[in-house]
């Protein structure tokens, strides 16, 4: 899963980029608001969730999600505020936000907010992905095949859940790295090969009835 944080605060947009990418989000962080809202428009497609700062310089975090949404983006949107009347919190979600989280606030609330949003995409997606032997539960996160658990790292899981939702279709190498490495990761390193051999490794050895397959010159197939 691939979050942008919109936030002005570094102390606390570091530490909450810290925090999910330790929960195995790839996270990439913004404080200018003019160049969230461009990079949310121009990649809207790329990031499953944005966390947005009310109170921004110039532009605020309910101008940014209104004129958004006036493009068309449906992607989620959990606002930051520090105000905690109700009916500023209605015109939050009038404004298009999907939920808004009450500064100060506990990362285990950002957490449960989060999968909650998640919980409920524009297409609706179930919460066990299965393909072949493969079965993957998004609320606990965890890989089984014939029943037998799989230990993965947070990155093989990630990557392992973008092939799960699209089974048997071709997945590009810059699609898997917007989905799974932050916007500075570099997509012409070998960091995707390295994690795709051991993926390879621990499902397609073990389990060979569910293996990935190599498209030349374009990415990733799991044929099941």
């Amino acid at each position: 899963m691939h979050l942008l944080i919109v936030e002005d605060e570094e102390g606390l947009a570091q530490a909450l980029k810290r925090g999910l990418e330790l929960k195995g989000y790839a996270v990439d962080w913004l404080s200018n608001p003019e160049k969230a809202r461009t990079r949310i428009l121009l990649y809207r497609n790329e990031y499953d969730l944005v966390i947005l700062d009310l109170m921004l310089p110039g532009i605020d975090g309910a101008t940014i999600t209104k004129t958004v949404r006036e493009e068309n983006v449906t992607t989620p949107i959990i606002i930051l505020t520090a105000r905690n009347e109700t009916e500023y919190k209605v015109d939050l979600l009038n404004a298009g936000a999907d939920d808004y989280v009450v500064k100060p606030f506990s990362f285990e609330e950002l957490l449960a907010r989060i999968a909650s949003v998640l919980r409920r995409p524009t297409l609706s997606q179930p919460l066990v992905l299965s393909a072949g032997i493969l079965e993957m539960d998004t609320a606990t996160r965890t890989v089984k095949a014939k029943g037998v658990s799989i230990p993965l790292t947070l990155k093989e899981y990630s990557l392992l859940e973008c092939f799960l939702r699209r089974p048997n279709e071709v997945l590009t190498r810059e699609e898997l790295f917007n989905r799974v490495w932050d916007f500075n990761s570099l997509s012409w390193s070998n960091v995707l090969d390295v994690h795709m051999k051991n993926l390879r490794k621990k499902l397609g050895t073990e389990h060979h009835d569910a293996h990935f397959e190599t498209v030349r010159g374009v990415g990733y197939r799991l044929a099941v």
